[in-house]
């Protein structure tokens, strides 16, 4: 009869299991979490969030660990899980994030926020505080948010059109920084390889998406998924006949934007507008 295989009771949840290799290293070296911070050069209180699950940190303080524990890749690996795992969003989003991460083109127009994937820290956080989160489930779905950048990262990043109504670029934080730092961030993203990216002025006239933000992607095999939200409901469309009915609408849209050199442009010039400093 067959051996049965031990089973450790760690968590199977991948950000829960990442604090808990975290914790379980530093307990075997025997060290305090300020001992930590003072082997690896961050914060204390930095470790502490992440072994509690509060953040998962970056790359860089996630490398700089597996480095001091000789733990090459391990503490990587676990954190790319727990970046990736869908179930850190809120549940009627996990779908759609699991199509996102296997999606090989990705399509999106947006009507006045920037797209998920281009979002900078602040301006997602800002704007999932306007919808009334807060505290530790605020920082969680602000990592979220911006962990989704690695979809269009690596060696070889899947090609991404975007579509921003002006509003996206009229549409400013509170915090003058912060907000200088999303232009910034788009004007970087609209010279980026695998990235198109269009501005539709005001005053191009009414179109089929004037209230609506859609997502295309292209998943492996051909097939087209749609993601559709306004301001009361998301979503997602997998039935051809409607997908194809808002690619339509799209590309409608897309012929009354300016081109990429265009929307560069565009986008510098929102740029030199932006004030540098906050009010007082």
């Amino acid at each position: 009869m067959p051996q049965r295989l031990v089973v450790t009771g760690r968590s199977q949840e991948p950000r829960a299991r990442f604090g808990e290799e975290l914790r379980r290293l530093r307990s075997e070296r025997g060290l305090s979490l300020r001992d930590l911070a003072k082997e690896v050069g961050w914060d204390a209180s930095q470790f502490s969030k992440m072994e509690s699950g509060q953040t998962l940190g970056g790359p860089e303080v996630v490398q700089a660990l597996d480095q001091f524990y000789g733990t090459p890749g391990l503490l990587v690996t676990l954190w790319e899980l727990a970046v990736a795992d869908p179930t850190q969003f809120k549940e009627q989003y996990r779908r759609y994030m699991l199509l996102e991460a296997e999606a090989i083109s990705l399509w999106q127009y947006s009507v006045s926020r920037p797209p998920g994937l281009l979002q900078t820290a602040g301006y997602a956080r800002e704007a999932l505080a306007a919808g009334g989160l807060r505290g530790e489930e605020l920082d969680q779905q602000v990592e979220a948010r911006t962990g989704r950048r690695s979809v269009l990262e690596g060696g070889d990043p899947p090609p991404f059109r975007v579509l921003l109504s002006e509003a996206v670029l009229r549409n400013s934080l509170r915090d003058p920084r912060e907000w200088r730092g999303q232009l910034e961030r788009l004007a970087e993203a609209a010279v980026q390889p695998n990235i198109t990216l269009h501005v539709l002025p005001f005053g191009a006239g009414l179109h089929g998406l004037d209230s609506t933000d859609v997502m295309f992607l292209r998943l492996p095999g051909g097939r087209t998924v749609a993601y559709v939200e306004n301001d009361v409901r998301g979503e997602l469309i997998e039935e051809l006949s409607q997908v194809e009915r808002f690619h339509r609408t799209y590309d409608a849209v897309r012929d009354q934007a300016l081109s990429p050199a265009e929307s560069h442009k565009f986008i510098l010039r929102t740029l030199e507008e932006c004030p540098c400093e906050p009010s007082t």
